[in-house]
């Protein structure tokens, strides 16, 4: 595991720029392309995700609002709870604001990605529709233009791992019920094999039943824990109100600092930012259209419009919140990371008892993390075989669930972050050459969206 942690952190600084360059040059250039439109239509995206200009004709196996639960339950998880507060540890309070700017950013690349993915969808091997990046590549740009798609598929299948979000539950496990004061003595690593074992089993039990039970399920847990999470928050934020306003500021302050102490100087705080934002949102990975090209919907834009409120919700409101509550309770202070940091600020906060809460909390984020991210993989495989063999893929997840468990927080960070770095590659530059494609379709749908007001 060393020697494979190692190779990852080597290989990791060279995939960097160029996931920099096309998620932050891509970013502005889309926001400018599309005039804004993720910020002059955002009240009209909320109304479509209430269901308002629904078609029940429509094509498609789940709500618009199930696709947006469903992809929001992969981003709004351990990605915004741990790791924020890895992002902190290893760049300081001032990474949130890069966070924020890749975040805004993101809003326009899910908009064109999302749109893109019901413009481009295509059916697999047993007719069922499918969307995302390998579709839109290859229907999109052709066919000539496959090799790009298969080398999403390939980054994917280790991308879409529950490797972080297991091994994070793990330790937020062991130490909020500190088992090893439990009367059922085990060895720590022991107690990581067994809380992976039934992580598993738990997952089996959804994913096996395939897109619709994972969206129901989701749809159904995903709302009401971020509400309980956001009202936790807004308790401690109430509680230590005087404090809110200079932890916003350090934020700021901390932006600009270059003399941060990280590597790579400043350039390496903006970094760590953005790595942190797509883990968290998942913005230009490609992720959310998977989902998103499922929707019961035959109107690429609207698609859009509801995509990218993902990135506000999960990154905006949710990454905020958590970064106040770790800075306000001086946890980010202490030597710890991910998960553990956060338990700190929660258990300082709250009454001595936020750990509890937040370890309720996790379980259901981790669950629903998971649920989403088999699917992904799923759809990965078979993409590069057949739908059959493609759901073999639950099978290779479930066992690195119980892998993960007992993994080092190195190694499944710096897993993630090379496959996440090497995915934004081929779905960018789709989405780059594809856009025009978007601002055309967009033109059509406000000119119907006005006369129809009118």
């Amino acid at each position: 595991m060393n020697a494979i942690n190692d190779f990852l952190a080597y290989v990791l600084p060279y995939t960097e720029w160029p996931m920099f360059l096309l998620l932050i040059g891509g970013g502005i250039l889309l926001l400018f392309y599309s005039k804004f439109i993720p910020f002059r239509y955002f009240g009209h995206a909320i109304a479509i995700t209430a269901g308002k200009y629904d078609d029940k004709n429509a094509k498609g196996d789940v709500s618009s609002f199930q696709a947006l639960s469903a992809a929001v339950a992969a981003t709004v998880g351990l990605g915004n709870i741990s790791g924020v507060a890895i992002a902190i540890h290893d760049g300081g309070p001032g990474v949130i604001f890069w966070i924020w700017i890749t975040a805004l950013l993101g809003m326009g690349i899910k908009f064109y990605s999302c749109s893109l993915s019901i413009m481009y969808r295509g059916t697999d091997g047993e007719g069922h529709m499918q969307g995302g990046p390998m579709y839109y590549i290859t229907k999109g740009l052709g066919e000539k233009w496959k090799p790009l798609a298969i080398f999403f598929c390939l980054c994917g299948m280790f991308g879409f791992l529950g490797v972080f979000t297991a091994n994070q539950f793990t330790e937020t496990f062991m130490m909020v019920i500190k088992p090893e004061e439990t009367i059922f003595a085990m060895e720590t690593e022991t107690w990581k094999w067994t809380i992976g074992a039934v992580l598993a089993v738990i997952t089996s039990l959804v994913i096996f039943g395939g897109l619709k039970k994972i969206a129901k399920v989701s749809s159904t847990v995903v709302p009401f824990m971020v509400f309980v999470y956001l009202v936790a928050v807004i308790v401690v934020m109430v509680m230590n109100s005087e404090k809110v306003l200079p932890a916003l500021g350090l934020i700021f302050t901390e932006a600009w600092n270059f003399n941060t102490i990280v590597t790579g100087g400043f350039w390496g705080l903006v970094i760590i930012g953005v790595r942190r934002a797509m883990f968290s949102n998942e913005a230009g990975l490609g992720s959310a259209p998977m989902y998103h090209g499922q929707s019961k919907t035959d109107n690429p834009i609207k698609e859009g419009l509801v995509a990218m409120l993902g990135p506000f919700i999960d990154t905006i409101l949710v990454c905020t919140f958590t970064a106040i509550v770790i800075i306000l309770s001086g946890a980010y202070t202490e030597d710890v990371s991910g998960i553990l940091m956060t338990l700190e600020a929660f258990e300082r906060t709250l009454f001595g008892y936020g750990d509890e809460l937040l370890m309720i909390i996790v379980t259901a984020f981790a669950l629903s993390t998971l649920f989403t991210y088999s699917y992904y993989g799923v759809k990965c495989l078979s993409f590069l075989t057949n739908p059959k063999i493609g759901r073999l893929y639950n099978v290779y997840f479930v066992i690195m669930i119980i892998f993960a468990a007992v993994a080092s927080l190195d190694l499944v960070k710096n897993l993630i972050d090379l496959s996440y770095s090497l995915m934004v590659i081929p779905n960018m530059i789709a989405v780059l050459l594809l856009a025009p494609k978007v601002n055309v379709a967009a033109a059509a749908y406000f000119k119907k969206l006005k006369n129809d007001r009118a």
